[in-house]
């Protein structure tokens, strides 16, 4: 079993700059991947930013150049940091850990950019 809690959400204005945190119960280098998910109201949640035990990353095309998943040395914590927010990233930010067998997901952190 893998606990997963995010934090670090809020309001901010456009162009503006967060980072998530999430806090995992399991060091995260064991995990197959560790993700970040959103959901904005009324739409379907959708992969943000991903990185694998091996270090690899990938973003999702609306993201890219502007986010940076990475994991804490220490092993227990992964980040989500965004810069030059939008209005349009606005949403329910999700940690996700994948170690194959089973998918565990955070409760969830609110993002909202707005002015």
């Amino acid at each position: 079993q893998v606990q997963l809690v995010e934090s670090g959400g809020g309001l901010v204005q456009p162009g503006g700059s967060l980072r998530l945190t999430c806090t995992a119960s399991v060091n995260i280098f064991s995990i197959y991947a560790m993700a970040w998910y959103r959901q904005a109201p009324g739409k379907q949640r959708e992969l943000v930013a991903v990185i694998t035990s091996g270090g690899s990353t990938n973003y999702a095309d609306s993201v890219k150049g502007r986010f940076t998943i990475s994991r804490s040395i220490a092993g227990n914590t992964l980040y989500l940091r965004m810069n030059s927010l939008k209005p349009e990233d606005t949403a329910v930010y999700y940690c996700n850990a994948d170690n194959r067998l089973s998918a565990y997901w955070g409760q969830g952190t609110q993002v909202t950019v707005s002015s």
